[in-house]
């Protein structure tokens, strides 16, 4: 007798194969998501020490001896939308424990969660009003003369303006995926907002809310970020460790506060609309924010597939400001990746550890001149240079390690 052309055999051999490996990882995966799960997020400790109204100003207590090299301590500033936590999301990939780890004295504005008596604040007053409170609070309590400051997306914005609105209490400048100009088509965000009638909708919010924003990003990209990520669960749901970490992003993504509604405003029109910053012609509290004032170094990172703040909307600023002392860095990333991808944990805080310790050494010994940097031998250099490479080695191996 002829034997079949069809190995039925082997077919259902496979679909049995197939059948005890589903049920095997249905059941792994059951047994994972009713055992208790280690999803908290922002769990570095830290203290409140200082607070005005709904912002708090977080002070993360230090993991080792102080570093040599970056004796000032750095501010970061985070967007009025979404939540700081982003920085300390996973223990195992946090920037916040990435600097703690350089020895760096850390602060964070947490920015809170607006009521609807925080509708009518501006821009002007969390730059000039919050941001240079705490500002003051940190200079004071420190005895310096000046910090480093660090922004993120919309708290980038914000320390630029900031940074040109008080040059003098700003010693380096790190911008994150920050947008400065807006008059790119690169990102349907950015063509959306040219169009929209945000006097409607603050006139009818008050305060724009959270979930409209989320709602809005989602759109942006459906497909990648309403479908693939559900699916990417539903493959892995047998690896703790993957379900962990996607439980912190959903918390995370859906911890949006609102935006004071004048302030979302004027982001919009005198931003997106007019795009005002880029051309120094941004005013903020009655006075323009001209870029040549930004004199101080600037580092200016942001993510080559970054769909909310796209190359073009965060490459410009360099090109524009005061500082002789500038640099761009192109990660190939996205715009939270950025910040928790394991290749970009890799090179993002290392780069910004290095690129600040070359910068703020001159805080030590004799007071700073203005204008000037203290010479050093050649030996002298080559020997931080090395210690620094050291440094971030150690800091890339424990990245590995926390991978595996």
């Amino acid at each position: 007798m002829e034997k079949p052309k069809i190995p039925v055999d082997t077919i259902l051999r496979h679909l049995a194969q197939d059948a005890d490996r589903v049920q095997e990882r249905a059941q792994k995966a059951s047994d994972i998501l009713l055992s208790p799960l280690s999803t908290e997020i922002a769990s570095t400790p830290y203290e409140i020490v200082y607070q005005e109204d709904r912002v708090k100003l977080k002070h993360y207590l230090p993991v080792r001896e102080p570093s040599k090299d970056i004796t000032r301590p750095l501010l970061v500033v985070y967007a009025l939308i979404n939540r700081e936590t982003m920085l300390d999301l996973q223990p195992e990939r946090s920037v916040v424990k990435n600097f703690l780890e350089a020895g760096i004295d850390l602060y964070m504005i947490d920015w809170g969660y607006p009521s609807r008596k925080d509708k009518f604040l501006t821009i002007d007053d969390h730059v000039n009003g919050y941001m240079d409170n705490i500002v003051e609070y940190i200079r004071s309590k420190n005895k310096v003369d000046k910090i480093n400051l660090m922004g993120i997306c919309m708290g980038g914005t914000f320390c630029v303006i900031y940074s040109a609105l008080h040059p003098e209490k700003v010693k380096n400048l790190v911008t994150t995926v920050c947008p400065t100009n807006f008059d790119t088509e690169e990102g349907l965000l950015h063509i959306w907002m040219k169009d929209v009638d945000v006097d409607r909708m603050i006139d009818a919010f008050g305060n724009m809310p959270g979930d409209l924003m989320n709602f809005g990003f989602l759109l942006l990209n459906p497909a990648r970020l309403m479908i693939d990520k559900y699916v990417g669960f539903f493959e892995n749901m047998d690896n703790k460790s993957f379900v962990e970490n996607f439980i912190r992003m959903e918390k995370w993504i859906f911890d949006s506060p609102d935006v004071p509604g004048e302030t979302f405003r004027q982001f919009v029109k005198d931003c997106y609309q007019k795009n005002l910053l880029i051309q120094s012609k941004l005013m903020v509290g009655g006075k323009r924010v001209d870029l040549k004032k930004l004199t101080m170094p600037l580092l200016n990172i942001y993510g080559q597939y970054d769909h909310l703040v796209p190359p073009g909307a965060a490459n410009k600023i360099t090109g524009k400001v005061g500082s002789k002392d500038t640099e761009d860095v192109c990660l190939d990333t996205g715009h939270i990746g950025i910040y928790v991808s394991s290749k970009t944990q890799r090179e993002f805080t290392p780069k910004i550890i290095q690129w600040l310790a070359h910068r703020d050494a001159d805080t030590r010994g004799s007071p700073e001149k203005k204008g000037t940097r203290p010479k050093k031998a050649a030996s002298e250099s080559k020997k931080d240079d090395m210690q620094w490479n050291k440094r971030i080695a150690r800091l890339k191996e424990r990245s590995h390690a926390r991978e595996k």
